[in-house]
Protein backbone atom coordinates (compact mmCIF):
# COMPACT_ATOMS: atom_id res chain seq x y z
CA UNK A 1 0.00 0.00 0.00
CA UNK A 2 1.31 3.35 -0.49
CA UNK A 3 0.15 4.74 2.54
CA UNK A 4 1.88 1.90 4.64
CA UNK A 5 2.89 2.96 7.97
CA UNK A 6 1.19 6.56 7.68
CA UNK A 7 -0.23 6.67 11.02
CA UNK A 8 -2.65 9.93 11.25
CA UNK A 9 -6.10 10.27 9.99
CA UNK A 10 -5.65 12.99 7.69
CA UNK A 11 -8.12 13.71 4.15
CA UNK A 12 -5.84 12.11 2.03
CA UNK A 13 -7.43 11.09 -1.18
CA UNK A 14 -7.59 9.19 -5.24
CA UNK A 15 -8.74 10.92 -7.73
CA UNK A 16 -9.51 8.17 -10.59
CA UNK A 17 -6.36 6.19 -11.00
CA UNK A 18 -4.32 9.87 -9.61
CA UNK A 19 -3.10 8.45 -6.12
CA UNK A 20 -0.72 10.07 -3.62
CA UNK A 21 2.18 8.81 -2.49
CA UNK A 22 3.38 9.87 1.34
CA UNK A 23 6.70 8.87 2.87
CA UNK A 24 6.55 7.00 5.85
CA UNK A 25 8.84 9.39 7.51
CA UNK A 26 6.83 12.91 6.59
CA UNK A 27 4.62 14.32 8.83
CA UNK A 28 0.91 15.62 7.59
CA UNK A 29 -1.37 17.04 9.70
CA UNK A 30 -5.14 16.09 10.04
CA UNK A 31 -5.92 18.82 8.99
CA UNK A 32 -4.23 19.09 5.59
CA UNK A 33 -5.69 17.70 2.34
CA UNK A 34 -4.14 15.72 0.04
CA UNK A 35 -5.57 14.68 -3.57
CA UNK A 36 -4.40 12.88 -6.43
CA UNK A 37 -0.68 12.55 -7.93
CA UNK A 38 1.08 14.28 -4.94
CA UNK A 39 4.06 12.54 -3.84
CA UNK A 40 5.73 13.72 -0.26
CA UNK A 41 9.33 13.02 0.84
CA UNK A 42 11.16 11.51 3.85
CA UNK A 43 11.29 14.38 6.73
CA UNK A 44 9.16 16.60 5.03
CA UNK A 45 5.73 18.17 6.57
CA UNK A 46 2.77 19.68 5.58
CA UNK A 47 0.56 21.55 8.12
CA UNK A 48 -2.84 22.43 9.21
CA UNK A 49 -5.44 23.77 6.33
CA UNK A 50 -2.64 23.22 3.52
CA UNK A 51 -4.35 22.08 0.48
CA UNK A 52 -2.43 19.57 -2.54
CA UNK A 53 -4.43 19.12 -5.31
CA UNK A 54 -2.80 16.77 -7.81
CA UNK A 55 -5.93 16.34 -9.94
CA UNK A 56 -4.67 17.37 -13.55
CA UNK A 57 -1.24 16.71 -12.90
CA UNK A 58 1.77 15.99 -11.01
CA UNK A 59 3.10 17.51 -6.94
CA UNK A 60 6.57 16.48 -5.57
CA UNK A 61 7.46 17.60 -2.62
CA UNK A 62 11.23 16.81 -1.72
CA UNK A 63 12.79 15.50 1.82
CA UNK A 64 12.62 17.51 4.65
CA UNK A 65 10.80 20.76 3.03
CA UNK A 66 8.03 22.20 4.91
CA UNK A 67 4.48 23.39 3.23
CA UNK A 68 3.06 25.45 6.19
CA UNK A 69 -0.35 26.46 7.55
CA UNK A 70 -3.30 27.58 4.67
CA UNK A 71 -0.59 26.92 1.78
CA UNK A 72 -2.51 26.11 -2.01
CA UNK A 73 0.10 23.93 -3.98
CA UNK A 74 -2.02 22.88 -7.44
CA UNK A 75 -0.65 22.02 -10.84
CA UNK A 76 -1.84 21.96 -14.86
CA UNK A 77 -2.05 19.40 -17.06
CA UNK A 78 1.54 21.00 -18.66
CA UNK A 79 3.22 22.17 -15.72
CA UNK A 80 3.85 19.86 -12.87
CA UNK A 81 4.44 21.74 -9.25
CA UNK A 82 7.83 20.90 -8.25
CA UNK A 83 9.62 21.80 -4.48
CA UNK A 84 13.23 20.17 -3.73
CA UNK A 85 14.50 19.15 -0.84
CA UNK A 86 15.35 21.04 2.42
CA UNK A 87 12.97 23.81 1.26
CA UNK A 88 10.75 26.89 3.57
CA UNK A 89 7.23 27.10 1.92
CA UNK A 90 5.86 30.12 4.15
CA UNK A 91 2.27 30.40 6.05
CA UNK A 92 -0.49 30.92 3.16
CA UNK A 93 1.67 30.52 -0.35
CA UNK A 94 0.19 29.65 -3.43
CA UNK A 95 2.39 27.35 -5.86
CA UNK A 96 0.83 26.25 -9.56
CA UNK A 97 3.15 25.31 -11.88
CA UNK A 98 6.17 26.22 -10.78
CA UNK A 99 9.66 24.73 -9.79
CA UNK A 100 11.04 25.40 -6.24
CA UNK A 101 14.75 24.07 -6.08
CA UNK A 102 16.50 22.57 -3.20
CA UNK A 103 17.51 24.75 -0.29
CA UNK A 104 14.83 27.93 -0.88
CA UNK A 105 12.29 29.65 0.35
CA UNK A 106 9.20 31.02 -0.39
CA UNK A 107 8.17 33.63 2.47
CA UNK A 108 4.35 34.13 3.68
CA UNK A 109 1.52 34.70 1.39
CA UNK A 110 3.44 35.03 -1.55
CA UNK A 111 2.16 33.72 -5.36
CA UNK A 112 4.55 32.22 -7.54
CA UNK A 113 2.90 30.81 -10.77
CA UNK A 114 3.45 28.94 -14.13
CA UNK A 115 6.59 28.11 -15.71
CA UNK A 116 8.48 29.98 -12.39
CA UNK A 117 11.85 28.86 -11.37
CA UNK A 118 13.49 29.35 -7.80
CA UNK A 119 16.89 28.13 -8.11
CA UNK A 120 18.72 26.55 -5.18
CA UNK A 121 19.21 28.77 -2.20
CA UNK A 122 16.95 32.20 -3.60
CA UNK A 123 14.55 33.38 -1.77
CA UNK A 124 10.92 34.50 -2.22
CA UNK A 125 9.99 37.75 -0.22
CA UNK A 126 7.12 37.48 2.03
CA UNK A 127 3.76 39.10 -0.22
CA UNK A 128 5.64 38.76 -3.67
CA UNK A 129 3.82 37.87 -6.80
CA UNK A 130 6.14 36.08 -9.29
CA UNK A 131 4.37 36.30 -12.84
CA UNK A 132 4.77 32.98 -15.28
CA UNK A 133 8.07 32.67 -16.75
CA UNK A 134 10.02 34.19 -14.13
CA UNK A 135 13.11 33.17 -12.86
CA UNK A 136 14.93 33.64 -9.70
CA UNK A 137 18.66 32.96 -9.79
CA UNK A 138 20.75 30.92 -6.83
CA UNK A 139 21.57 32.63 -3.81
CA UNK A 140 18.86 36.13 -4.95
CA UNK A 141 15.76 37.51 -3.21
CA UNK A 142 13.19 38.22 -5.06
CA UNK A 143 10.96 40.90 -3.98
CA UNK A 144 7.28 42.60 -4.21
CA UNK A 145 4.20 42.47 -6.66
CA UNK A 146 5.37 41.90 -9.23
CA UNK A 147 8.29 40.54 -7.83
CA UNK A 148 12.03 42.38 -8.79
CA UNK A 149 15.27 40.46 -8.33
CA UNK A 150 18.04 41.46 -6.56
CA UNK A 151 21.06 39.29 -6.62
CA UNK A 152 23.16 37.83 -3.68
CA UNK A 153 20.99 38.72 -1.21
CA UNK A 154 19.78 35.42 -0.03
CA UNK A 155 20.64 34.64 3.25
CA UNK A 156 21.32 30.72 2.96
CA UNK A 157 22.17 30.03 6.65
CA UNK A 158 18.15 31.46 7.47
CA UNK A 159 16.76 29.22 4.63
CA UNK A 160 18.38 26.00 6.19
CA UNK A 161 17.95 27.17 10.02
CA UNK A 162 14.13 27.55 8.82
CA UNK A 163 14.36 23.59 6.93
CA UNK A 164 15.62 22.51 10.08
CA UNK A 165 13.68 23.68 12.87
CA UNK A 166 10.32 22.23 10.81
CA UNK A 167 12.04 18.57 10.56
CA UNK A 168 12.25 18.71 14.42
CA UNK A 169 9.06 20.18 14.41
CA UNK A 170 7.46 17.86 12.40
CA UNK A 171 8.80 14.93 14.83
CA UNK A 172 7.10 16.60 17.63
CA UNK A 173 3.46 16.83 15.96
CA UNK A 174 3.98 12.92 15.14
CA UNK A 175 5.04 11.80 17.94
CA UNK A 176 2.81 14.26 20.45
CA UNK A 177 -0.36 15.50 18.86
CA UNK A 178 -3.24 14.05 20.12
CA UNK A 179 -7.10 15.80 19.73
CA UNK A 180 -8.81 17.04 23.30
CA UNK A 181 -12.64 16.29 22.28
Amino acid sequence: MRLSGYRCRVPIYALGDRMPFIHPDAYVHPDAVIIGSVTIGAGSSVWPCAVLRGDDGVIRIGERTSIQDGCVLHTTHIFPTVVGDDCVIGHMVHLEGCTIENGSLVGNGSIVMHEVIVRSGAVVGANSVLLNGTEVPSGSLAVGSPAVIKPNRARPAEIKMGSDSYVTRARTYRDGLRRLD
